[in-house]
């Protein structure tokens, strides 16, 4: 159940608990080489999620802000959550096909955590 998507924008939908609605977040899918490798470099904020795939690490080496990233294995179960500083490299975890970023701090508003599924929409 390979995933494939493109560059390009989308929303990621986070799972309710108990079969609730769940959350939409705006979405910037990264694909390519080009746009795995800038990620979120030289940027102060971002709205909404990067999802990175294939991806099953990250570094914050040359980023402003502190991040959360969370590592999604190839059925988008969230493996692990973490929240990492400007100038860090992050273990690169075993079972992890995708990597989702954020600003420090919201995956915990939106309900990820380990076991959470998403789904990716692409626009």
């Amino acid at each position: 159940m390979a995933r494939r998507w493109s560059d390009g924008v989308g929303v990621l939908v986070v799972e309710g608990e108990a079969g609730g609605a769940g959350v939409r977040v705006p979405l910037e899918i990264a694909t390519s080489y080009r746009a795995r490798t800038k990620g979120l470099l030289g940027r102060d904020s971002l709205h909404g999620a990067m999802l990175l795939s294939p991806a099953g690490g990250v570094h914050t080496f040359r980023m402003r802000m502190p991040i959360d990233v969370a590592y999604l294995d190839r059925r988008l179960t969230v493996i692990a959550v973490r929240t990492m500083r400007p100038g860090r490299l992050g273990l690169p975890r075993p079972r992890s096909r995708h990597v989702l970023e954020a600003e420090a701090g919201v995956m915990a508003g939106w309900g990820l955590r380990v076991g959470t599924r998403v789904e990716v929409v692409e626009a």
